[in-house]
């Protein structure tokens, strides 16, 4: 019986370094996730600003931009 209690303790030792490997793994994924959520956050809020920014000191180019993209995907939609 010595034998068999040798081999579960191996293995459930394994397993439990198993569990604790998969543990920090997905710890570390989900870290890394968090700090790109949070730069693709920063990175939005950065372009919002800038667009804003560019529209204020450009009033009339931007409403001719508009106007343009509007035309094109109206006639992108009516196509379709």
């Amino acid at each position: 019986m010595k034998n068999v209690d040798t081999v579960v303790d191996t293995v459930t030792d394994m397993a439990n370094e198993t569990a604790e490997k998969a543990s920090k793994a997905t710890k570390q994924v989900a870290d890394k996730m968090s700090e790109k959520g949070e730069q693709l956050q920063h990175a939005e809020q950065r372009l919002m600003k800038e667009a804003a920014d560019y529209v204020r000191d450009n009033p009339m180019t931007s409403v001719g931009i508009a106007i343009g993209v509007g035309f094109l995907l109206s006639k992108w939609f009516n196509n379709r």
